[in-house]
């Protein structure tokens, strides 16, 4: 069986007036490395991409390449509401040092039948200079691609990587359709609480933001999964799930993103847990995550 794949959808630190922390992000790098990870996916959901100015994106692709050389695979998300401003940030990633280029549903989009929204992805996958990757959110997100496409679009020559955030059987029952046609296709599960149940199903690994805080743990649970030994790596996975609710204060998630830039603020890689999204931090949250943070540094 191939190696599997240990993604990041890495948080990005930032200052207080929101700009990149370009020192954070060098040793949120180094840490990837040291972890044993494969790559680092760039302002994805979690990495406030979305939100983040152009040139901060850029800068961040640019720092996180220089200070993993060659160690790490990085993507950088170009999700933009029309074909010519993808491939603007794709050009922009690819000059920054980025390995691929992700692509997900825009957060807002007239006309969105589903013919357009399937050319959306086939018309800048198919122009994009960099390979591409298709970020997956499904309902999670207003606008979806159709399940009826999802399929075809996968199976574009210059698509070599999906992370499935979906949630859905359905969906994941479509890539995996997709990657029996093209065997090169990478499947990397995006829903941190169903670690086990993709590799199960046969995804190629894991991408998702709570990597940052649980690398440990996955590399376990992915050691015991390919020894079959799988009791213990549901134990382990259920264990890492109770991990990633306390840093995200409990299974509402209400401190999410803080939460996760606090912990690693705690570990000393982030120097604060500014963000664009604002979500709290509950004494209950912190107390967990300076607990969890001292028991990892002994």
């Amino acid at each position: 069986m191939p190696a599997v794949q240990i993604w990041s959808a890495a948080p990005t630190p930032l200052q207080a007036d929101l700009k990149v922390d370009l020192p954070s992000a060098e040793r949120m790098i180094h840490d990837a490395v040291a972890g044993g990870l494969t790559g680092v996916f760039l302002g994805g959901t979690c990495g406030e991409g979305p939100w983040l100015p152009d040139r901060e994106r850029a800068r961040l692709v640019k720092a996180a390449r220089a200070a993993a050389g060659d160690r790490l695979k990085i993507a950088a998300q170009v999700t933009d509401n029309s074909v010519p401003r993808i491939l603007d940030n794709v050009m922009a990633a690819a000059e920054a040092g980025a390995d691929y280029a992700v692509i997900a549903a825009p957060a807002t989009m007239l006309n969105a039948t589903p013919d357009r929204i399937a050319a959306l992805f086939e018309e800048a996958a198919t122009a994009s200079p960099l390979p591409v990757g298709i970020y997956d959110l499904g309902r999670h997100r207003p606008i979806m691609i159709p399940l009826d496409r999802l399929k075809r679009i996968y199976l574009l020559p210059n698509v070599h990587l999906a992370k499935d955030s979906s949630g859905s059987i359905e969906r994941r029952e479509a890539a995996l359709a997709a990657r029996r046609e093209k065997p090169s296709l990478t499947l990397l599960n995006g829903d941190e609480f169903r670690c086990l149940e993709y590799l199960q199903a046969g995804y190629n690994g894991l991408m998702f933001g709570g990597a940052a805080a649980t690398a440990p743990q996955l590399r376990r649970i992915v050691d015991l999964f390919l020894a079959g030994r799988i009791e213990e790596a549901q134990a382990l996975d259920a264990q890492t799930r109770e991990v990633l609710f306390g840093i995200y204060g409990g299974q509402s998630i209400a401190c999410w993103l803080t939460g996760l830039k606090h912990y690693m603020v705690a570990r000393g890689l982030f120097s604060s847990s500014a963000s664009y999204l604002g979500y709290p931090l509950t004494p209950e949250c912190r107390a967990f995550i300076e607990r969890y943070a001292a028991g990892q540094a002994t």
